[in-house]
Parts: structure tokens; C-alpha cells; sequence
């Protein structure tokens, strides 16, 4: 089902695959939020960009991931080290224990902050509760690029988001609609509460469906707070509790995997629907038991990358993140911040049987 006046499809995406592996991305909550003023702290010197500079050598560039042991943010951490270390430039990584632990991401921070780094690169898991560290680290100098989930754009420089909200929305939609044929009961399995990535693609999934999937009715909306044991426990409960629902969301690759692997041995698959966002190596073996028909992502290695390349760039004087100031990253391609400094990389990639082999991450 495509909405009146608009042109996208799912074989339009998956034909921009090789884009989207070479440039992708989520727009959290940086668009939906307000404008940065001349005062905020995020905003740098206009003089002291030069954009002929070249990168600095002898960096340190702090990441802080959602959780500790997560395949996602694994990935998305790799692909930031080879791009610090190819600057020759050094990377360090501090990652709380639970993705719900937002008191863990403050720490993180400030622990970063004693250590003196220039610059830190953070999915951040509250958009309101980590700003007044991320001010503090702004004000000691210290760059901060958000990826993958934004805070308030006064506190931070750059916005690398995966892919619009829009979107990923909308993708998650019509991959689940065309499934169940456009009617029926369905729930969102989420991560927590308070990620703004996630509240964000919800936000869109409603108004796809308010638009035109009006024979579609979202139930609820639960949350595992990307941890594996609840987030199946969470799937559990939302079918036991709906006995008419059809299919389930799950924008998180935690949750999604969580959920196939109860559906692929419980009585409901085939009965219930399940896509969302997930990783094709952690997804293959419920796409090849017919558990999962197809999900989309993108690539969170290069999305860990572009990130670095964003923070390698501001620590060096080649931009500030002002709207217009281009950086390029190295073997991806070159970004432009739009308004409020956030970068979107591209469009999401549908995976299902005939391409999930293709891809090794």
C-alpha cells in the first residue's frame, strides 16, 4: 500500500543498496527538535573553521554506545576505530552495562571528560537527561557528535542519523502491511522508553497509519529496553494478551531478534506476522526458517565510521557542525550537516531470502 503522491517503494530501496551500504543511516530526535541559538555552547567560533585544514594526528575520540555487548553497537564501534586509527588518532570506548542505564552514559562522559579527550561520540539514550553533562563536555572544548539517537541539538555539534524517521517509519510499515494484507491487529515491540530514535520511528509509524493503512490498528506498544530476556518476554506477552493480532514491529535489533527467536519455535509462527530493524547476520536463520519473511537496516559499521570522520573533523577545525560545512569520510563519501547539524546517510536496505546472504555484519 503507497500513500497518494508519494513515489517510494520497497524495490526503489533495495535497488540503492550499494548507497545505502556506502552511505547510511535514523533521524532521532534531532528534526523534531528545537533550533540551536547563537549562545548555545554547541555552536563554534566561525573564524576558527578552516576547511582546508587537514585531520589531526594525536586525537582521542571517545565512543559511547547504548550498552555494553551489543552485536549492533559492536559493529558501529569497529567501524569508528578503523576510522580514528586510520587518522592516526587515538579511540577509546566506554559503554554502560544495560541500555536503560542513562546514569551509565553520564558516567561515561565524565569519565571522558577527566581524561581529556576532543571529542566524544555518543548514541544517546535520554535526549533530555544527558544534555547537562554534554554541555559541561562542550564547554571544556570538547566536541560531541550523537549517532544513531540524538539529544537536544544545543547539546551536541553533529547528528549522525542512520536514515530519516520518515523513512524508517514508513518502511517498517509496509514491509509488516504487505504481509498481513493491510488489515488487522498489530503491536511495536521497542527498546526503551526514553530512546528517541525509537520514539521517533513510532511517532511515524502512527501517522503512516492514521495516512493510509487505516485497515491496519496499532494495539500497543511494549518495551524491552534492548535487552534480550525481556524483550522476549515482552513478545510474549503482547501475544498473549492481543489473541487477534496479526503482526509485530520491532525497531530495535535486540528486540526483533528476541522476538524470531521465541516465534521460530513457538505455535504462533506463521500466525503472526514479525519484521522491524535487524542485523542480516543475527537475523539469517529466522529468514531461512520462513520465521522472519524481511526486515531492513542499514550498515552500522559505516555508520560508526561517518560518525568518527564527523568528530575527527570538528576536533580539527574543519567544521563546526553549521549547516553547510561538509566533511568528507574516507572510502563512504562526503556529508553535508543540514539544519541543526544532522547528517542523514540514506536510505534503509530490505533484507529477505534472496539478499541476506549477500551481507556479512
Amino acid at each position: 500500500m503507497q500513500r497518494a503522491g508519494v513515489s517510494r517503494s520497497l524495490t526503489g530501496l533495495a535497488a540503492l543498496l550499494t548507497l545505502a551500504l556506502g552511505a547510511t543511516a535514523c533521524d532521532g530526535a534531532g528534526s523534531s527538535s528545537a533550533p540551536r541559538s547563537e549562545d548555545d555552547p554547541s555552536n563554534a567560533v566561525a573564524s576558527a573553521v578552516d576547511p582546508k585544514a587537514d585531520i589531526k594526528k594525536g586525537l582521542t575520540i571517545g565512543f559511547v554506545p547504548k550498552q555494553e555487548g551489543s552485536a549492533y553497537f559492536d559493529l558501529a564501534g569497529k567501524g569508528g576505530k578503523k576510522a580514528v586509527t586510520a587518522m592516526g588518532s587515538t579511540f577509546v570506548e566506554k559503554a554502560p552495562d544495560s541500555a536503560a542505564d542513562t546514569s551509565g552514559q553520564i558516567a561515561a562522559v565524565e569519565a571522558l571528560r577527566r581524561q581529556g579527550v576532543d571529542a566524544i561520540v555518543i548514541s544517546a539514550q535520554s535526549p533530555d537527561e544527558l544534555c547537562p553533562v554534554l554541555k559541561e563536555a562542550l564547554a571544556d572544548g570538547i566536541k560531541i557528535v550523537t549517532y544513531d539517537s540524538d539529544t537536544r541539538p544545543e547539546c551536541r555539534n553533529i547528528f549522525v542519523s542512520q536514515a530519516s524517521a520518515q523513512d524508517l517509519g514508513w518502511i517498517e510499515v509496509e514491509m509488516l502491511g504487505k504481509q498481513i494484507g493491510y488489515r488487522g491487529e498489530i503491536a511495536v515491540l521497542s527498546a526503551a522508553r526514553t530512546a528517541s530514535n525509537q520514539n521517533a520511528w513510532i511517532r511515524y509509524m502512527k501517522d503512516e497509519l492514521a495516512d493510509g493503512y487505516t485497515g491496519m490498528k496499532l494495539v500497543d506498544i511494549a518495551y524491552g529496553d534492548d535487552d534480550p530476556a525481556k524483550s522476549r518476554a515482552q513478545f510474549q506477552k503482547l501475544i498473549r494478551e492481543h489473541p487477534n493480532l496479526k503482526g509485530v514491529i520491532s525497531p530495535t535489533t535486540v528486540g526483533l531478534k528476541a522476538a524470531a527467536d521465541y516465534l521460530s519455535g513457538s505455535p504462533y509462527k506463521g500466525r503472526v506476522a514479525l519484521t522491524g530493524l535487524g542485523t542480516p547476520n543475527d537475523m539469517r536463520p529466522y529468514v531461512k526458517s520462513g520465521t522472519v519473511e524481511k526486515f531492513a537496516l542499514w550498515n552500522p559499521s559505516e555508520l560508526g565510521e561517518v560518525a568518527a570522520y564527523a568528530a575527527l573533523s570538528l576536533a580539527s577545525g574543519k567544521i563546526s557542525g553549521k549547516e553547510g560545512q561538509g566533511f568528507w569520510a574516507v572510502g563512504v563519501g562526503w556529508f553535508i550537516p543540514a539544519e541543526n547539524g544532522v547528517v542523514t546517510l540514506g536510505e534503509p536496505v530490505v533484507f529477505d531470502a534472496e539478499n541476506v546472504d549477500d551481507f556479512d555484519f
